[in-house]
């Protein structure tokens, strides 16, 4: 039986080193899993591919049918608990259909998440029983579906400010909600929303479950016109004193912020996971329209400019991928292991996920940059066609760009990576101080000049993840010890710090899974996937250098910065460089000959 007592906890990879045993990967799917793969991609392959025209002509009723489509084959239900007429899957089988589900075309995946997620969770996990039991059902069929109204036009980033207020009546029976709350996925379709309104002069807000009745005093803008996801209805939603039962309350009163913020971290791996089937997609046409595209009497695949990107864009997947994979499994052996010591489902859910934000915070801003630098190298293969409406490349590109905005900015997503992480230092669930402190005993001592020996597989690369966490520690150590709690008020610094322990994080997940690959079928088996892991570690050698570089020489002066840059060096320098270009040659080759992305 797995305990809480054997779980990492979150943001304990930068202190603790990992086995590669001890994570998860997509090669350990069941077989369960991969028959609930393979039924996602059929669904996607014939029902949502073929008709790629009808949503980027705003066909919001093709997207209604889709989502019921999808609620008949179960693929609403899968994170529901059984009880409420889910399948009551694992959290790794929640992302693994979000993640197939997700990659022809962002307006299905952002309808799906939109009431898979935000629309259907805050009630599973906050409801009451009797909430639970009249709405929950209707949402796992499809026979209803869920919007989640959090949003204001003075209520962005800064989600507890919203205006819209709540007030009692007279005879204590029900709240008048009024207020105006904007882009709404799937307003213009469903049938009940989870709004956030303030009571009286609250510190926080409240969350409540409202039924959509238009003779309710609820009214709608007209769909939103979008530079992607056309045809995922996006609406202003307008409530004048909507009556709302008293009973329909969520959760209990001023707890409506954190309903949100949790909601919003479930909702950030799923949006890392729901990046990833695009980036396979995208990597396949282009390697498809290369192998066939001639120039010069040769297919513009045999191009080393061409390769360049095919390897970069295979790697950033894969990468993406492990890193998802790692901490979808983490998250759902802390919340068996709760439930094994006792807990309800819905505490073991929002407390397992909970522990892991700053990981989700991580994916939520790798993975939306990868797939965007993915279907820009898209474009860019294809050439003239690429900017073309006739090819899906273009579609791919203008759908990736929200990804970077919701489910929390990658600005505000950066800063709280960092934030949580020197939070749970202070509440001394990570220890951040003591290795810190020993990396800085390590800077002012002699510096061992013997070389390793690098025979055994990533040996050199395992030992730079940890000269990386190193580096880290030094310069957020610092600025820590310099700025204290007015850290917060520095967000050059935290976002530089950030863009460092994602590095970290999503290197080293790719590091330990094709570690685990090559233990288990020999390395000769996976040389791609070690070219790549090679690759990626590289690139991120070079950011942590970088911003590291950055931050001291923003905040250091004199001899500390001169230490603390002679620290850096020390901590990012290989020992034997890799060959680069030979990596993404190792990579494109198997790309180009199996003329799709095959990792």
């Amino acid at each position: 039986m797995v305990t809480e007592k054997d779980v990492t906890r979150g943001g304990q990879f930068l202190v603790k080193e990992t086995q590669c045993e001890d994570i998860y990967t997509p090669e350990d799917f069941t077989e369960e899993q991969i028959m609930m793969r393979d039924s996602v991609k059929e669904f996607v392959d014939k029902e949502i591919w073929p008709n790629k025209d009808r949503f980027e002509k705003k066909d919001y009723a093709f997207t209604e049918e889709c989502m019921r489509k999808a609620g008949d084959l179960g693929f609403l239900s899968v994170a529901v608990p059984e009880n409420y007429g889910g399948m009551g899957m694992g959290f790794v089988d929640t992302v693994l259909v979000c993640d197939y589900i997700s990659g022809a075309t962002g307006s299905f995946s952002t309808a799906f998440g939109a009431h898979t997620g935000i629309g259907t969770m805050p009630i599973t996990l906050y409801g009451t029983e009797e909430q639970k039991q009249k709405y929950v059902p209707k949402l796992a069929s499809g026979e209803w579906f869920g919007a989640y109204c959090l949003t204001e036009p003075g209520a962005g980033s800064d989600a507890n400010s919203g205006k819209t207020k709540a007030v009692l009546s007279d005879d204590g029976k029900y709240y008048s909600i009024t207020g105006q709350k904007m882009w709404i996925s799937n307003a213009g379709f469903c049938s009940v929303f989870i709004v956030f309104a303030r009571i009286e002069d609250d510190k926080n807000i409240t969350g409540f479950i409202v039924e959509n009745d238009p003779a309710n005093g609820i009214s709608m803008n007209e769909e939103e016109h979008k530079l992607g996801i056309r045809a995922s209805s996006t609406r202003q939603v307008f409530f004048n004193e909507t009556k709302v039962p008293v009973e329909n309350m969520l959760s209990e009163r001023g707890n409506g912020f954190k309903i949100a913020m949790n909601a919003l971290n479930v909702g950030r791996i799923k949006l890392a996971a729901a990046c990833l089937d695009a980036q396979r997609r995208v990597t396949s046409g282009a390697t498809n329209y290369a192998n066939e595209r001639i120039q010069f009497n040769t297919p513009i695949s045999s191009f080393g400019a061409i390769r360049y990107k095919l390897a970069e864009m295979a790697t950033s997947c894969y990468a993406g991928e492990s890193a998802t994979y790692r901490a979808a499994k983490d998250i759902e052996n802390r919340i068996k292991a709760r439930e094994a010591a006792g807990a309800s489902h819905q505490e073991a859910e929002l407390k397992g996920v909970e522990e892991y934000a700053i990981e989700c915070s991580i994916l939520k801003v790798a993975v939306s940059e990868d797939v965007q630098n993915c279907t820009d190298e898209g474009i860019q293969i294809y050439g003239g066609m690429g900017f073309s409406e006739d090819t899906p490349m273009e579609s791919a590109w203008r759908d990736a760009r929200i990804s970077r905005i919701y489910e929390g900015t990658n600005e505000i997503n950066r800063m709280l990576s960092v934030g949580m992480l020197i939070k749970k230092a202070m509440k001394g669930h990570v220890d951040l101080l003591g290795p810190a402190m020993k990396v800085q005993e390590e800077l002012m001592g002699i510096p061992d000049f013997n070389i390793p020996d690098y025979s055994v597989l990533f040996s050199e690369e395992k030992e730079m993840i940890a000269k990386l966490k190193k580096a880290f520690l030094m310069v957020a150590g610092a600025a820590v010890q310099k700025y204290g709690p007015d850290l917060d008020a520095h967000q050059q610094l935290l976002m530089a710090a950030a863009d460092m322990l994602i590095e970290i994080y999503i290197a080293e997940s790719t590091i330990l899974r094709t570690e685990k690959m090559a233990k288990k079928s020999g390395e000769a088996a996976v040389k791609e996937q070690i070219a790549m892991a090679q690759l990626y570690l590289y690139k991120a050698v070079d950011i942590v250098t970088q911003k590291g570089k950055e931050s001291i020489i923003s905040f250091a002066e004199g001899d500390e910065q001169r230490m603390m840059l002679m620290g850096l060096r020390r901590f990012t320098k290989y020992t034997n460089m890799p060959n680069i270009v030979g990596l993404r040659e190792t990579i494109t080759t198997k790309l180009v000959a199996e003329n799709q992305y095959c990792f």
